[in-house]
């Protein structure tokens, strides 16, 4: 095992190195970087976040700029110092190899710079904006997870009965509405939008969260996040559900459970003795995608809607705003984070069945 754990971490290495080449390949074609936003708000055009740069070709955000107290609005261009200057001052003076390097002699020690545009260390950033994320991303997962085994196992034992056929179609139309229709729903009727104010619109945590017991807190927390994660959760357990419900069928249906009931064992005890082992190790494959995708992708929207400053809304931001530092931090943590937990994954399966041995596997 352990021969195989380090070959996987050695593999890392190359997987994250291809990714943030790809990357930083692809930005260096992108049109209207920093400098070029700048340029754009010191020659007096408007630097709202749907405003158009004709010469860069990219969004204009509403970042603020460091050199725009020198208050220059020069209508026939700017002057070439300047530009230079703002070159420097963003690093694009140097060749762009000596660039990528750089970046990635710094990311080995998790030195990911400045913001352009808050001036804030990224890793402040960052940690700033975990918190929100992991909240959601664990939370709707784990209780997705608690909602699709039972009911997936259940719908195996009862398979072609009224109840495998309506929880069917109660799962599917769940899976058909997106999350953050249901969000913009949940909001209407118990967050004050037209009916009921039970819970909080904005925010992780109250503003006297500090004065609050260790009870209260833990209270208050779950009061705050109980809509979004109930928004994300609503289609998120309808894969898991049919993957669960298909590999009990598949176990249920080979020899040795016959024989296991042949043997006078309980419906329980060949259930959860013998095929919930077998059954949950292609469940368990799928859960780092669930989790990844709930912390990466599953959170944009949700954050918008719930006031939720998360890492989904400050990388969506950051690409909008050219803000390259935090675009290629999330990148690396999004990417290193995802190898982690699929080699995690692979560990589960030789801790819930022994007789997989990844040693005799070729990575």
């Amino acid at each position: 095992m352990l021969a195989y754990i380090s070959r996987r971490l050695l593999l890392m290495i190359p997987t994250i190195l291809g990714i943030l080449l790809i990357s930083f390949a692809i930005v260096q074609f992108a049109p209207g970087g920093p400098v070029e936003r700048i340029m754009a708000q010191l020659q007096g055009m408007d630097a709202g976040a749907t405003s158009r740069f004709s010469g860069g070709g990219g969004d204009i955000g509403s970042a603020q700029m460091q050199a725009a107290d020198t208050g220059y609005r020069g209508a026939q261009g700017l002057d070439q110092k300047l530009i230079d200057e703002l070159n420097t001052q963003f690093g694009f003076d140097k060749p762009t190899h000596e660039r990528f390097l750089k970046m990635l002699g710094d990311y080995l020690v998790f030195d990911f710079g400045r913001s352009f545009y808050r001036d804030t260390p990224v890793i402040q950033l960052i940690k700033e904006k975990l918190p929100v994320s992991i909240s959601l991303g664990l939370w709707m997962t784990l209780l997705s997870y608690a909602i699709s085994i039972p009911l997936g196992i259940r719908k195996a034992v009862k398979d072609g009965t009224p109840f495998d056929t309506w929880t069917s179609a109660v799962v599917i139309v769940g899976y058909a509405i997106p999350s953050f229709l249901f969000a913009v729903l949940l909001v209407v009727l118990f967050a004050g939008g037209s009916f009921w104010q039970i819970f909080p619109l904005r925010g992780l945590t109250s503003d006297n969260w500090n004065e609050l017991s260790f009870a209260a807190k833990v209270a208050d927390y779950f009061w705050h996040i109980a809509l979004p994660v109930v928004a994300m959760t609503i289609g998120a357990f309808a894969t898991s559900t049919f993957l669960t419900k298909n590999s009990f069928l598949d176990e249920i249906r080979k020899q040795y459970v016959q024989t296991a009931r042949m043997k006078g064992l309980t419906e329980h005890q060949v259930l959860y003795g013998h095929v919930f082992r077998n059954a949950m190790l292609i469940v368990i494959a799928g859960f780092p995608g669930a989790f990844i995708h709930a912390f990466f992708t599953g959170s944009l929207l949700i954050e918008n809607i719930f006031s939720l400053d998360g890492l989904g809304l400050l990388s969506f931001e950051s690409i909008v705003n050219r803000d390259y530092p935090v675009v290629f931090a999330t990148l690396y943590i999004f990417s290193l984070l995802g190898l982690v937990v699929n080699l995690l994954s692979d560990l589960t399966y030789t801790w819930i069945d022994p007789r997989i041995d990844f040693e005799t596997w070729e990575v």
